[in-house]
């Protein structure tokens, strides 16, 4: 199977779309957002304040907000969009968001709940997805989908949420439990307190250990491939990267900057992986397949729609409380849908 599997792989490009494609959205994104994260954080361009719908925001802040709010409307494109997966999953696709935003609209409890959720799956959802590219790139290089499976995942979900607990950002995490305050669950509203007087514990050990996994993690690689392996340059490439720009932004920097380093390139992947997958699903729903520049046409009404939609919580989010409600059932589905869609299987990945 392996043999056949290798021989198969020599058939194909080793890269998801094409070098360049991959090299645009996938390979380089970390990288260049911690240069725009630096660029940011070292000049004063775009940090002016000014009152825009009520409130007072910089352009950094509204850019950055649009765009983080247009890659998780697009999920859409892969749920509803997609004839296959809406028929099979009728009942996740409208029953229950439905579902939700009655119980947030019914008790502050599920808002809060909801909300709070919201904050860590966010989290668990991004390692995922680089820890999805990875395999993809596994399967590529004719390597079974399987082997390394719980090691990548456990390295992703490591080098995200781990310096997130222990850095500069854990308390901007941990102090949305503060919001169980208004449901009077004092026990939940006590978590920030302990989680800072104990930081500094967090902080040398999962910093040591993000660094310590990410030099074992190439090493191994290198021994393999020396074994005759067919390593994957490109997930080695991907993983060793996005951890250290992890654990650089998560670590030490200021919440704004991180904020901005690590969602800029998240989002950048996931527009990427949403067009090479969804491009023919997109022209056919919007009637553009035999229409000429039909692909530019549906470009544009994929990234259009998707920005309208950040705009429109950008402006109203946090001042409409019916809007606020819909944008957190819309983060949570990105991240629930994304988790089936998303999933690497052997009978597509081999394909």
């Amino acid at each position: 199977m392996g043999s056949h599997n290798q021989a198969r792989a020599r058939s194909r490009s080793p890269y998801i779309v094409s070098p360049g494609y991959d090299w645009v959205f996938f390979l380089a994104p970390p990288l260049v957002a911690l240069w725009l994260g630096a660029m940011v954080g070292l000049g004063d361009v775009g940090r002016e304040v000014f009152g825009w719908w009520g409130q007072d925001v910089t352009m950094n802040s509204v850019l950055l907000g649009v765009f983080i709010h247009a890659h998780l409307v697009i999920v859409f494109w892969r749920s509803h969009g997609n004839t296959d997966v809406r028929d099979t999953f009728k009942a996740r696709m409208f029953v229950i968001p439905l579902m939700l935003l009655a119980g947030m609209l019914w008790s502050t409890w599920i808002a809060v709940i909801a909300s709070v959720l919201a904050t860590f799956w966010d989290v668990y959802h991004s390692g995922a997805q680089t820890f999805g590219f990875a395999r993809i790139y596994e399967v590529r290089a004719g390597n079974d989908p399987l082997a390394g499976r719980r090691r990548d995942f456990l390295l992703n979900q490591v080098l995200y949420a781990g310096p997130i607990v222990a850095g500069a950002t854990m308390l901007a995490h941990f102090e949305d439990f503060r919001e169980f305050e208004s449901v009077e669950a004092v026990f939940f509203t006590r978590i920030p307190a302990a989680m800072e007087s104990n930081q500094v514990y967090f902080t040398w050990a999962i910093l040591a250990v993000g660094l310590v996994v990410i030099a074992d993690y190439v090493w191994a690689a290198w021994r393999e491939r020396k074994r005759g392996k067919a390593v994957p340059w490109q997930k080695v490439w991907l993983l060793s990267t996005t951890g250290l720009v992890s654990i650089y932004a998560w670590g030490f920097n200021p919440w704004g900057e991180a904020f901005l380093i690590m969602n800029v390139f998240h989002a950048v992947q996931y527009f990427g992986i949403v067009w090479a997958t969804e491009r023919g699903n997109m022209q056919r729903t919007l009637r553009l397949q035999d229409v000429a520049g039909g692909r530019v046409l549906t470009w544009l009404a994929f990234v259009v729609s998707a920005m309208l939609y950040g705009l429109a919580v950008e402006a109203w989010g946090g001042t409409t409380w019916m809007f606020w409600h819909v944008t957190i059932v819309v983060s949570l589905m990105h991240f629930w849908y994304d988790g089936f869609i998303w999933s690497v299987r052997k009978t597509t990945t081999t394909s």
